[in-house]
């Protein structure tokens, strides 16, 4: 597909225009918009947008497909023990980044309304806690609860002194309606331009003239990672459009040098085996095709992306989900450590004894 300079790109309620070479801020915001929705009533892409296949779902809890046996033994190596709990809890909580300008790993997740970010956040925030709590508010599965940009301490084992990571939670995309969310407003989140709390308007892109606006952001202002946030029930029927907006968000974000990985949501929601054992999602052939449609959904391979369970009606933590949880987490802190190692000066002169 040719890029026509100005030209806009629309796909499944969602529509970007390029200014190539350079990516610079166009003079009408709205052009930019990821769902702007035109001509509320006569668009196909509104029929299909990602809030109205979650209104669809809605009617059922989950989506168990036909029975299928287990694969024999795993097709990842994990163990589901209180010893390897505390083993990755200490990982995490002992972080730092390798770049001696930060103190902290900034991820920001990104997702449809609905995938399980904000969830994702208050699952690991329990994990540290000892006990299920929902600090990231948590909307419906239609409907997007965060509005603004927020950043989220992860707190270690002692509850006191936050870890090296901060979990960032925006706008979700999609939602059947102008969520507020533009490309330009996610690359200005990716290199720290946009302040904390920022609310999201497509009548009010991230500008100079914002207030709390960043300049000139330092290493610790940008983003160090991106999370992709998938709902695996909702896969097969997300609008075909939303694997475009992935690749070109993915293009955009990889042209900045950061690296990117995704989390697979609501795996217990189409494996019974796994909605009531965590511990059969690596011997599930269900989730295994699942991440194999999540990658193409993507555009990455599968050894990115990470299935997980969030914690949602349960009121007791789970050894098995925190496992889970928690080797996400660490799968997350590789990738953020790669863009320190990248961005961080060489020191490639003569050694001085």
């Amino acid at each position: 597909m040719q890029k026509q300079n100005g030209e806009k790109l629309r796909s499944g309620g969602f529509s970007f225009a390029f200014t190539p070479p350079s990516f610079k801020v166009p003079s009408a915001p709205a052009e930019l918009a990821i769902d702007k929705v035109a001509g509320a009533k006569d668009s196909s892409s509104i029929v299909t947008d990602v809030s109205s296949t979650e209104r669809r779902e809605n009617n059922h809890l989950f989506t168990f497909p036909g029975a299928r046996p287990d694969l024999q033994s795993q097709w990842r190596d994990m163990e589901w023990t209180e010893e390897q709990k505390k083993s990755l809890m200490k990982t995490v909580s002992s972080y730092k980044p390798s770049s001696g300008e930060v103190t902290q790993a900034q991820v920001l997740l990104l997702g449809p309304v609905g995938s399980g970010k904000s969830s994702f956040i208050s699952s690991v925030q329990s994990v540290f806690n000892g006990r299920v709590t929902n600090r990231a508010m948590v909307g419906s599965s239609s409907t997007s609860f965060t509005k603004k940009l927020q950043s989220f301490n992860i707190h270690g084992q002692n509850k006191e002194d936050p870890t090296g990571l901060v979990l960032c939670d925006m706008v979700g995309l999609g939602g059947g309606g102008m969520t507020g969310l533009t490309l330009h407003d996610i690359m200005s989140v990716i290199k720290g331009h946009a302040p904390e709390g920022h609310k999201f308007s497509p009548d009010q892109p991230v500008r100079s003239e914002t207030v709390g606006y960043v300049k000139r952001p330092s290493l610790k202002d940008k983003i160090h990672c991106v999370a992709f946030v998938v709902d695996a029930s909702k896969i097969l029927t997300y609008p075909k459009g939303l694997s475009t907006t992935f690749q070109q968000l993915r293009e955009h974000i990889s042209d900045l040098g950061v690296h990117q990985v995704a989390l697979l949501t609501h795996i217990d929601q189409i494996c019974s085996e796994t909605y009531k054992d965590v511990t059969h999602v690596y011997k599930s052939r269900v989730i295994q095709d699942m991440m194999g449609k999540a990658a193409a959904l993507l555009g990455m391979s599968t050894s990115y992306i990470i299935p997980v369970r969030n914690y949602s009606s349960q009121l007791d933590l789970d050894v098995n989900t925190d496992v889970l949880l928690l080797s996400a987490v660490d799968h997350i802190l590789q990738y953020a450590d790669l863009y320190f190692q990248d961005n961080t000066p060489q020191n490639t002169g003569p050694k001085i004894d």
